[in-house]
């Protein structure tokens, strides 16, 4: 009778002999219920039609995956069936997982920029802003790379007041991402403007450290701004995406932040003439008003009311005396005219008595009766005056005198 086998001693014989037979196996399938545990290792089934398989994959090769599966992904997997003996099944260990139809570096650059774009890391909102006059500069890259001399080369030709440090850095192998990462925190910490994080080109395996996710993050978190400058015009990184701004190569980036100091010196020209015509502008009108301030001050001042009183006084003084010229004028006219007038009048006033006399010595002429006896006639004088006839008494002497003789008398 053939003797009978335990449980655990079947399980290792198939163990065996799976193991053995299936050491390297390599085949396609449909990815389902995919598990990242907390451990590192990465749980999944893989299927066709009409059935499927258990898969595990270790932290160790899982670190190693430049992509996340995800369901309902076709992948081709190199590995071994192994067989967990406690309870009897048997599972795909897998070692590498190449996505079907793109390449695994290709898949897990799109993942990463999609995961990181969701995450707001693209955000232009969030980027930070390149300041216009950098006097200080980090320099990310390896020091004995040909992009670094470039760099170099073009800072000094454009911009030569700039500070350089140098954080030396490796930019290719599995190692390159951690290196990237200390470098931008190292640079983060030197008080720096900007940091540019820098390699020449290269493949897409040679450029892989700067699609890493750890340096996104790191990229993302830096207090500093920072510029990617990685690869050729054509190559596209992670970095390039999560930088404060991308350039196309290293030489480009110091060309893009750096300003010229050839323009700079012509701009400073302008700025100098746009100054002097702006002060010789403000210097002509604060003259003009100086020069009106100096004409309000004079047209209040007491000489100004002095002048103006004295003219206001000359012109009174003249309106007087041209005032009293034109009344005088006017008197003298009147005086004069009353001087004709009384002239005029005067005369004729004397014409009108000497006619008025001569009619009246005429009239006495005509009335007087001695003028008809006038050779008949003498008047009486005694002692030398003429006296009346009654006045004459008996015993006086006297004389009669008429034009022609005279003779003396006694009253008898």
């Amino acid at each position: 009778m053939q003797k009978a086998l335990s449980v655990t001693s079947l399980n290792e014989q198939i163990k065996s002999l799976l193991e053995s037979t299936f050491l390297h196996v390599y085949i396609e399938g449909e990815v389902s219920r995919v598990t990242y545990h907390n451990s590192g290792h990465l749980y999944f089934t893989i299927k066709d039609e009409n059935s499927s398989i258990s898969c595990v994959m270790f932290r160790g090769n899982n670190a190693k995956m430049k992509f996340r599966l995800e369901e309902g992904m076709s992948v081709f997997i190199h590995g071994s069936i192994s067989v967990y003996i406690p309870r009897g099944s048997y599972q795909l260990n897998c070692v590498s997982i190449e996505p079907s139809g793109s390449g695994a570096l290709a898949l897990a650059y799109e993942q990463l920029k999609k995961r990181l774009e969701d995450m707001g890391y693209f955000s232009v909102e969030k980027k930070k802003k390149i300041p216009k006059f950098i006097k200080k500069i980090a320099l990310v890259t390896s020091e004995t790379s040909a992009a670094l001399q470039d760099m170099i080369r073009v800072a000094n030709k454009r911009w030569p007041l700039l500070s350089i440090v140098v954080v030396d850095t490796v930019v290719q192998g599995e190692s390159s991402s951690f290196s990237i990462v200390n470098g931008i925190k190292k640079a983060d910490l030197l008080e720096v403007d900007v940091i540019v994080v820098a390699r020449g080109g290269g493949s897409i395996e040679d450029l892989w450290g700067f699609n890493e996710e750890r340096v996104a993050h790191a990229i993302f978190e830096a207090k500093t701004p920072v510029v990617s400058a990685v690869g050729h015009e054509i190559d596209f990184v992670i970095s390039d995406f999560v930088a404060d701004l991308r350039a196309p190569t290293p030489s480009a980036a110091m060309e893009m932040i750096l300003p010229d100091k050839n323009e700079f010196l012509i701009w400073i020209d302008e700025k100098m003439d746009e100054f002097k015509r702006t002060f010789l502008g403000h210097l002509a009108k604060k003259e003009h008003s100086l020069s009106n301030l100096e004409k309000e001050f004079q047209r209040y001042s007491f000489e100004h009311k002095f002048h103006n009183l004295n003219k206001d006084i000359e012109f009174l003084k003249k309106s007087f005396n041209l005032k009293l010229t034109q009344i005088l004028d006017l008197k003298r006219e009147s005086i004069k005219s009353l001087e004709d007038e009384l002239d005029f009048s005067f005369k004729n006033h004397i014409v009108k008595k000497e006619t008025s006399l001569n009619s009246l010595l005429n009239s006495l002429k005509s009335r007087n009766p001695v003028l008809g006896l006038n050779d008949y006639f003498a008047q009486t004088v005694k002692d030398g005056k003429k006296v009346k006839l009654s006045e004459l008494k008996n015993g006086d002497v006297f004389e009669l005198q008429s034009k022609e003789s005279s003779l003396k008398a006694e009253v008898l």
